[in-house]
């Protein structure tokens, strides 16, 4: 019997663990008035807390099993662990759509409805009693690492960090000024989105950037085990051809690792 209540215990134990690292469902507004499903993950203590908004990329937040793609899983935990409130809203699903990495006309965009989104989260943040409105940062990976860039020049945020984002874009408009300190990190071998535009933008903002290129590493270095593939069928890529390399690179990732908490930690008076 006594076994039997210790299992009961375990077991119950590590389902309030799985729980817990699938964070709470919680609902926001977009500027734009769409109603957003969102992740929650909260630190340990009553705060308040700083927080980072997770802005996943053209092939959405979630794993097609369920619950958060691993990347987003893997750096969440990281930064709850670190003592951040991590939102991870879904910008595709809350408005009907699916994974956009092989649509070419797209309506769900980095500058236009994911802006709205990213400044809608920090509506949301500030508002909470946990959370320290001086302190909110907006990280985002590939499209929604363009969407930080997007975002960039809004007031309000603590930091910004983008993971192999398009800088194309920003980089032919008149001027790129961030209302607070920028981490761009791409990999040098990238062939999905391309380096030297993010470059040319880190040199052309100045200080306000910080760029960082690994050399060797594809687009998704950062990603838990993922094994280096390439990817078919993609709408944009710099060959033109919809093919590029995807996968980890284990010095990239630990380097980043290390990098950015203790990056956003900095700028968020962690």
């Amino acid at each position: 019997m006594i076994a039997w209540l210790r299992l009961l215990v375990f077991a119950t134990a590590l389902l309030v663990a799985a729980h817990a690292d699938a964070g709470e469902p919680v609902h926001l507004t977009s500027r734009d008035g769409t109603v957003l499903n969102a992740v929650l993950i909260r630190p340990a203590g009553e705060g308040p807390h700083p927080a980072v908004i997770l802005l996943h990329g053209c092939g959405g937040r979630d794993a097609r099993a369920g619950g958060l793609d691993p990347r987003h899983a893997d750096w969440a935990r990281r930064l709850a662990e670190a003592g951040f409130v991590v939102l991870l809203p879904e910008s595709f699903t809350s408005r009907g759509q699916g994974p956009q990495c092989a649509v070419r006309e797209r309506h769900i965009l980095p500058w236009r409805e994911r802006r709205a989104d990213a400044l809608g989260a920090r509506d949301w943040l500030a508002a909470q009693p946990f959370v320290r409105a001086d302190g909110i940062a907006l990280m985002g990976w590939s499209h929604g690492g363009s969407t930080v860039l997007a975002t960039a020049d809004a007031p309000g945020f603590a930091g910004f960090v983008a993971f192999y984002p398009g800088c194309s874009r920003t980089l032919r408009a008149p001027s790129f000024a961030p209302a607070a300190p920028l981490l761009l990190l791409i990999g040098e071998a990238e062939d999905w989105t391309p380096p030297g535009p993010c470059r040319a933008l880190g040199e052309r903002a100045g200080p306000v950037v910080t760029y960082v290129g690994y050399p060797g590493a594809y687009h998704g270095f950062d990603a838990p085990g993922a094994r280096v593939r390439l990817r078919t069928g993609l709408a944009f890529t710099v060959r033109g051809d919809g093919t590029a390399h995807v996968g980890t690179d284990p010095a990239a990732r630990s380097d980043a690792i290390v990098r950015v908490p203790a990056w956003l930690a900095e700028r968020t008076g962690r």
